[in-house]
């Protein structure tokens, strides 16, 4: 069973972030958090814990990847997806330029973004390689885990 403190540091980080539904899994549980008005449950209810799955690791596809620009279009897209919960900044301080663009070529250790998580600044990787195509989230945005960032062209026409 999660330990009651990193249970609450977990609904701070959801108020403070302003997220709705919060989930993390590990590899013996699941933890499932969900914040509404719903009047049969009230603003907080009892978070779900159920063990994890195949189907619930991440993968390359995402249900709440936007429509217009995705793999299903071209098989050489390919998404960033985020690794965590929390805010995601374009660029390391707000008077500097974004660490990448549309168009900018991007390689495995090529910096994209930072993103907030509990007041620790985490700068996320692209993990591959090609050419960013769009991006897909907005500076200062609340980010969920296993969003898509950015997406980027690989393959033979990115070179």
């Amino acid at each position: 069973m999660i330990d009651q403190k990193k249970l609450k540091e977990l609904i701070k980080l959801m108020v403070a972030n302003d997220l709705t539904e919060l989930d993390i899994q590990g590899k013996a549980e699941r933890v499932t958090l969900k914040r509404g008005n719903n009047p049969q449950t009230g603003p907080w209810p009892a978070p779900t814990m159920v063990p994890p799955t195949e189907a619930s690791h991440p993968t390359s596809q995402n249900t709440n990847q936007p429509t217009g620009l995705d793999a299903k279009d071209d098989p050489d897209l390919a998404p960033i997806l985020c690794p965590m919960v929390g805010t995601i900044y374009a660029a390391a301080s707000p008077d500097d330029k974004p660490f990448v663009s549309v168009g900018d070529v991007v390689d495995t250790d090529t910096v994209v973004c930072i993103i907030e998580a509990m007041k620790v600044f985490n700068e996320i990787k692209a993990e591959t390689t090609g050419i960013i195509q769009k991006v897909m989230v907005k500076n200062g945005q609340a980010v969920e885990f296993n969003q898509p960032l950015f997406m980027v062209k690989t393959g033979a026409g990115s070179g």
